[in-house]
């Protein structure tokens, strides 16, 4: 598993993704979709968007976001229905 963006996630993001790919295999992949490791997630986000705030880089991202917004539901489904 990969390092995470900031030394002090590295922790939380392995735990996150060990509890993520276990209940992928164990559990999503045989039918049962009931979210698990979302406190572990949670967690790790924080730690995250605390790291690209340390770092200046949510500024970048925010930036970037109105340059170019990700479409949303409502826009995916305008386009869908245009082409269809």
């Amino acid at each position: 598993m990969s390092s995470s963006v900031g030394p002090n996630c590295t922790e939380l993001k392995q735990k996150y993704d060990n509890c993520f790919n276990k209940w992928y295999s164990e559990k999503f992949l045989k039918g049962d979709t009931t979210p698990e490791c979302e406190e572990l997630f949670k967690d790790y986000r924080a730690c995250v968007m605390s790291t690209l705030k340390e770092k200046g880089i949510d500024k970048l991202l925010d930036d970037s976001r109105k340059e170019a917004p990700f479409p949303s539901t409502d826009q995916k489904q305008e386009n869908t229905e245009k082409t269809a």
